[in-house]
């Protein structure tokens, strides 16, 4: 049984757009949130395929480094 993958804010940033939902079935490479900072869209992939099993944000939100974004199960 693999273990949850948990995806993490690399940065500060703003949520701009969340595009998976929770209980979707994701690929590695998969879009699930996009963030944007200093005019930037920084897209947040899954790094496992999966299924999405919490997402922790929200359009709107400022995530600080480190903060939690998703987690793949």
């Amino acid at each position: 049984m693999d273990m949850a993958e948990e995806i993490r804010a690399e940065m500060v940033a703003n949520v701009w757009k969340v595009v998976a939902s929770t209980g979707d079935t994701v690929s590695e490479g998969d879009t699930l949130v996009i963030l944007e900072s200093m005019k930037m869209e920084i897209p947040v992939i899954a790094e496992s395929d999966g299924v999405v099993q919490q997402l922790a944000v929200n359009e709107g939100d400022v995530v600080q480094d480190g903060d939690l974004i998703a987690v793949i199960g």
